[in-house]
């Protein structure tokens, strides 16, 4: 747990003692910043009931981390679920959702995460370097943090649109199992984003057009231009799903051909020696013998006449397979 108070006249407090949060609270003139990260749940459950006062369902949906994004107006504060994304090419599932649960007052902003969050750091680290983080008012700070998060979708959907062209180039120079693995692991991706953009577009429509009394009107503008690059990045990811559906489709083709390529070539071998091995299961037969009468099937002549057949049958079929361009 850490908290971080600054006031209209730029005085912080950096992790007050907890009784001294109801206190601060009350003050209309600062804001309010707790980020509880990894915390025991009895403690935070404990901090949120009885300093924030906030209702049990909202603190036991914010304590279960298994939601969707959404947003919940209290009517003195929204609880609002976001997904923050973080993108490990080297591991197997390269995209990592964490999941964030913010309660958003007038004066108070309260985060809760089980995972550590680059962006959340970040954002902390500039509220105490940077005044215009608070002077705008906790919407403004929590837009802000919402800006970050947002913009580091398209980034993310920007790697998954790259790792789909680098496979695409693979297929063309040789298509293997490990191929097929990067073909699902990609769709598996934009899938996954897909998944949390949908439903966080919705929740940064609500907070754009919505009347809430937490979110000044004036600030509404800046979720509307969440939103909008929200809409903007849900398009492209709808694009790279597309995508890594016609590359699976593109390697299956390639897989085919090859196939085919494979099947012509060893039917053209069987249809040129064919002849050859007729002649020589005929000619090696065991009722042909060196007594009389057929003396003359094992003669020097016969020998030479059969061997010019399986020589030249061959070659003349391989000559008529060229000439009807099948090669």
């Amino acid at each position: 747990m850490r908290t971080l108070y600054m006031s209209k006249s730029g005085t912080q407090i950096i992790h007050p003692a907890t009784d001294e949060i109801a206190s601060l609270l009350t003050s209309p003139n600062g804001l309010l910043w707790v980020d509880f990260s990894n915390e025991d749940p009895p403690g935070i459950s404990m901090i949120l009931s009885r300093v924030f006062q906030f209702h049990p369902l909202a603190i036991d949906d914010a304590l279960q981390q298994s939601h969707i994004p959404k947003i919940d107006d209290w009517v003195e504060y929204l609880y609002i679920v976001l997904h923050p994304i973080e993108y490990l090419p080297e591991q197997a599932d390269p995209v990592q959702i964490h999941e964030l649960d913010v309660f958003l007052g007038h004066n108070f902003l309260v985060t809760h995460h089980e995972d550590p969050i680059h962006l959340i750091d970040l954002a902390w680290e500039h509220c105490q370097r940077d005044e215009r983080y608070v002077r705008g008012g906790v919407d403004y700070l929590f837009y802000k943090i919402c800006d970050a998060i947002v913009a580091s979708y398209l980034p993310i959907a920007e790697e998954i649109d790259d790792q789909i062209d680098a496979v695409e180039d693979q297929i063309f120079n040789g298509a293997n199992q490990q191929i097929l693995a990067d073909i699902f692991r990609t769709k598996r991706s934009a899938l996954k984003l897909r998944r949390v953009l949908a439903p966080q577009r919705e929740v940064f429509n609500r907070m754009a057009r919505d009347d809430y009394p937490v979110i000044d009107r004036s600030s509404r503008v800046y979720f509307r231009d969440i939103y909008d690059q929200l809409v903007l990045t849900h398009e492209i990811v709808e694009n790279i799903r597309d995508l890594a559906g016609g590359t699976l489709d593109t390697y299956l083709s390639v897989v085919n051909n090859r196939m085919n390529e494979i099947m012509k070539t060893l039917t053209m071998i069987t249809t040129i020696f064919m002849p050859a091995s007729f002649l020589a299961g005929f000619f090696g037969m065991n009722f042909f013998a060196t007594y009389y009468p057929m003396v003359e099937w094992t003669s020097p002549l016969s020998f030479l006449i059969n061997l010019a057949l399986m020589v030249s049958i061959p070659a003349g079929i391989l000559l008529w397979i060229r000439r009807k361009g099948w090669v």
